[in-house]
């Protein structure tokens, strides 16, 4: 709960006034904290990027490892999408902050948040797989890393253009056209000349 806390009230000054500009006195103060207290949780403030990556894979795993695998293959993984979306959707300011931020990581930070997405990138590889050892899907290995590359990109624009996409899309109408997107890709959208 204090690790929320001081998640949330640092994401919100990352998001007005950048990382660098940001002291730890400001997010001890925002998350209602002493200095001492925020101390007791991070060493740098480059810690609280840790925290909210961790936050926003710990979300993701969570949803994942809760879909019923009795509805069959592309069900679980239509579902699994939906998990994902909504998480991106729950957590957009953390999303934003994130990659906004990325860059200020150091070179020997940067590889850890690096390695959580990609093990993101995994759980979507794994309910892929799923669907092609049931032969509901026909994929070899590098189209089953680009669909879920695809999927993991697709669930962070939501993040990224929400200010263009929530004029036109609910986040479950989202959910659903680029799920089929995802699916169909574009044949039958464009004609042969």
């Amino acid at each position: 709960m204090r690790r929320d806390q001081m998640i949330r009230g640092a994401v919100s000054l990352f998001k007005q006034k950048g990382f660098h500009r940001t002291t730890t006195r400001e997010i001890a103060r925002a998350s209602g904290f002493s200095i001492g207290t925020l101390y007791e949780y991070i060493r740098t403030k480059e810690d609280v990027l840790y925290l909210v990556c961790d936050r926003i894979y710990d979300e993701v795993r969570g949803q994942l490892q809760g879909v019923d695998l009795s509805g069959g293959a592309i069900h679980n993984l239509t579902v699994g999408i939906a998990h994902y979306f909504k998480v991106v959707d729950e957590m957009q300011d953390e999303v934003l902050v994130m990659y906004q931020e990325a860059k200020s990581l150091s070179k020997d930070a940067l590889p850890y948040v690096l390695k959580k997405e990609l093990e993101m990138v995994k759980m979507f590889e794994t309910l892929i797989c799923q669907c092609v050892e049931q032969g509901e899907l026909h994929m070899d290995e590098s189209q089953i890393h680009l669909l879920a590359q695809n999927i993991f990109v697709q669930g962070q624009m939501w993040g990224f253009r929400r200010w263009a996409l929530q004029k036109t899309y609910t986040i479950d109408e989202y959910i659903v056209r680029q799920t089929e997107l995802l699916f169909q890709g574009i044949k039958g959208y464009y004609t042969v000349k």
